[in-house]
């Protein structure tokens, strides 16, 4: 027997797309996991990236991220490509700026979709996609005294 998507909930939601930000305020695990629940979803896929204390065998003493005033509207441009390319029922994404510490969530995005492998695939497509085409740089200072951008 043949397996067919024609039940609703095996193709993408209406507006997926529920939550998008870059925000200078602490971000939180549970409102993105929130943000995405959908009954028809099997899969939910969820990345959570922190500020780490090293960076190219340095020790890492600050970092702080900053961003172009267009960061908001490239990350949706983001989202809305790979909602179109994937069943996603729900989506959500947001990205941190200011100064943060060793530590702390620089980044959160989770997609549900119709099962697991679709969900891992859009989740890694959207985290990639933001690291490599939304304006965010990042600024590193080492514990040797030298600093660097990231991404500028």
């Amino acid at each position: 027997m043949a397996v067919t998507n024609d039940h609703p909930g095996e193709q993408a939601a209406q507006e997926p797309i529920k939550l998008i930000g870059v925000r200078d305020t602490a971000l939180s695990v549970d409102e993105v996991f929130q943000a995405v629940g959908d009954a028809a979803a099997g899969g939910i896929a969820l990345f959570a990236g922190t500020v780490r204390n090293h960076d190219g065998g340095a020790d890492v003493d600050a970092l702080g991220y900053s961003c172009h005033p267009r960061a908001e509207a490239e990350l949706r441009r983001i989202a809305e490509k790979v909602v179109a390319d994937h069943p996603v029922r729900a989506l959500a994404a947001v990205h941190r700026v200011g100064e943060l510490r060793v530590g702390d969530l620089a980044v959160v995005v989770a997609v549900a979709c119709p099962h697991r492998a679709e969900a891992f695939e859009a989740c890694r497509r959207l985290i990639d996609d933001l690291k490599h085409e939304v304006p965010i740089w990042k600024h590193q200072t080492f514990s040797d005294g030298t600093e660097e951008w990231v991404g500028a």
